[in-house]
């Protein structure tokens, strides 16, 4: 199956250089459809630019928090001169939205340049 995702700027230019390789996500209805081997085209938000991975592994979590503590801080797309926080996945989902659904953390790996 393919699924397609929008991305900003950064975490999608780190996933097409291949040091991103986990893609956080709300376990809502629209992530538990994914499986491993499934393809997911993510789009620049910015320049509208599509890449290809596949996915190799998902790990579900009751909360980012748990989320955080498996992953290395490049693993998850920050910078080395970066904290991590698990605070910052609060811009784009709000506690609400965390408690109700969990978190999921997608292992991508790049298939494809970009179209």
């Amino acid at each position: 199956m393919i699924h397609r995702m929008r991305l900003h700027n950064k975490p999608f230019e780190l996933i097409k250089n291949k040091s991103k390789t986990i893609e956080m996500r709300l376990f809502d209805e629209k992530r538990r459809l994914i499986k491993k081997g499934d393809i997911i085209e993510f789009e620049n938000r910015t320049t509208l630019e599509i890449i290809k991975t596949k996915v190799i592994k998902l790990y579900k979590y009751k909360t980012f928090d748990e989320l955080y503590k498996h992953f290395n801080k490049k693993e998850l797309g920050y910078l080395r001169n970066e904290t991590i926080n698990v605070k910052d996945i609060e811009k784009y989902y709000s506690k609400e939205e965390q408690n109700k659904y969990g978190a999921l953390a997608i292992r991508v790996e790049l298939i494809e340049e970009a179209i």
